[in-house]
């Protein structure tokens, strides 16, 4: 393998070809004001350059499937194969969307448990499939809550959101036409009453609370701050995109929460995918279910008069008929193999299954905090739930940066963890070992912190200029931003 491997565009050869396509036809042929006047730009070669290409690149990659990844807050974890497995059952696989609801019974039938089972997990009544990812989920739960005001009178103008939110909450709020009240957390990093008091109004729609938070702590007053808001009518979203802490240890609906937005590509394991295919269904309280979108999966016992044929439970189809919904936010009902993955999960886990995934997600961040805390500067003194936050401060005196720490994690042959997020924490090193990483590999992932955080008191230089290793060195990153080389001329 070449240390470098280049562009696609650079393989190309005037008249290479890679495939081999029937002739069309004078019947195929397309109106000729919609044909190119000119050849698309496309590279000219053989289907082992591209196939060899292509299998390069991938072998530069850092992946889930061949290194440990500790990006805190995305819950890069394991995905089984047996999810894999049951996906590409042909049921499954090759369900059409437009098929009749009656050659599609086992496909409903998998949607309607699991939003039962997505349901009963968060304390929640209600659950929609559709949104495609968490931040699609947070939109379509900021619709829900903007539909549930107006049938009220006033949609209100704003929402509340603490300094330690996901850096998507205030996005998905002004795409729902709110404004946004930021509202600071304390120097142990929580949200406190006084803070919400102060801001709750008959204009403020709701408050909006990722718990446990992207520092990795748990809201301890998360039932006050619901009381408050209700008080004042608002309604309180929680951002659910930390589940895997608290999986069968508490329930968001059980402590004041109205609705939540799942990621079951971090809690359950399906595939992060490149942005998509992602899967975010909303759970909410049965005061918003009247909202939610259409069309949604109904069960209508058996009964003999009917010609359809369904199963034991039932007969599965799908409803259009709520009329406050606020539509569609998906075509068709959403990244359906992320579901099958999803509920394949669960099945397999089971009620103690889960409950064990929050105790060793907690179990691995606390060990990672306990191994590394008497190198890395920790801004909160209270223990971690899934994720540990540390910072560059005590690197900082030799002039050693996060950004460097990162870089030169690349040469110990890990990724870096999310960095200077979150935003509060200056110089965050954001780390998350997930439960399924074993003892070994966090072992190993501790002995690369702690060896980087001695070069940096006694060769600050190596870290400075790394990575040293990697088939490209340090990028200009400010450079690259401002100087956009998206297209290879040829």
């Amino acid at each position: 393998m070449t240390p470098t491997e280049p562009l696609i565009f650079e393989r190309s050869r005037d008249g290479r070809e890679g495939h081999s396509l029937p002739k069309r036809n004078r019947f195929d042929s397309p109106p000729s004001s919609l044909l190119r006047q000119k050849p698309a730009r496309l590279p000219e070669v053989s289907e082992p350059d591209v196939v060899r290409h292509f299998s390069r690149l991938s072998q530069l990659n850092f992946s889930i499937d061949t290194h440990f990844y500790p990006l805190g807050s995305c819950t890069m974890k394991h995905n089984p194969r047996i999810n894999e497995e049951v996906a590409r059952y042909a049921g499954f696989a090759h369900a059409h969307p437009y098929q009749p609801d009656e050659t599609i019974q086992g496909a409903l039938q998998l949607m309607y448990e699991l939003e039962q089972m997505l349901a009963e997990i968060s304390g929640m009544d209600a659950v929609t499939l559709q949104p495609a990812a968490g931040a699609h989920g947070e939109l379509t739960g900021i619709l829900t809550i903007r539909a549930c005001h107006k049938t009220r009178g006033n949609p209100r103008t704003t929402i509340l959101i603490p300094d330690s939110a996901h850096g998507t909450n205030p996005a998905s709020c002004a795409m729902g036409s709110y404004k946004v009240v930021p509202l600071k957390t304390d120097r142990e990093g929580r949200l406190r009453p006084e803070v919400v008091k102060e801001h709750m109004n008959d204009d403020v729609a709701a408050l909006m609370l990722t718990n446990p938070s992207t520092l990795g702590l748990f809201e301890s007053d998360i039932r006050e701050l619901c009381e408050i808001v209700h008080t004042k009518g608002g309604l309180v979203y929680g951002d659910g995109a930390n589940m895997n802490a608290i999986l069968g240890k508490c329930r968001p609906g059980d402590l004041g929460v109205d609705l939540i937005q799942y990621n079951l590509h971090k809690t359950f394991t399906t595939p992060h995918g490149g942005g998509g295919p992602g899967s975010g269904p909303v759970a909410v309280k049965k005061i918003l279910e009247p909202f939610l979108p259409i069309p949604r999966v109904v069960c209508i016992p058996p009964q003999p008069s009917l010609s359809l044929r369904g199963g034991e439970e039932g007969i599965y189809h799908l409803d259009e008929n709520f009329p406050q919904s606020i539509g569609r936010v998906r075509a068709f009902f959403g990244n359906f193999s992320m579901l099958v993955r999803a509920y394949t999960y669960i099945r397999e886990m089971g009620p103690e299954g889960l409950k064990q995934v929050a105790e060793l997600a907690v179990l691995n961040a606390n060990y990672l905090r306990a191994s590394l805390e008497s190198y890395y500067h920790l801004p909160f003194s209270e223990r971690s739930l899934h994720e540990v936050v540390f910072t560059d401060k005590k690197q900082k005196e030799t002039g050693v940066s996060t950004m460097d720490i990162a870089k030169r994690l690349l040469d110990y042959g890990f990724h870096p963890p999310t960095i200077y997020f979150p935003l509060i924490v200056i110089g965050a090193l954001m780390i998350e070992p997930t439960e399924t990483e074993s003892k070994e590999t966090l072992d190993q992932f501790c002995d690369a912190m702690i060896a980087i955080a001695r070069e940096a008191q006694e060769n600050p230089s190596l870290l400075l200029k790394a990575p040293h290793t990697t088939p490209w060195r340090r990028l200009d990153e400010a450079k690259a931003v401002r100087q956009l080389k998206l297209r290879f001329e040829f």
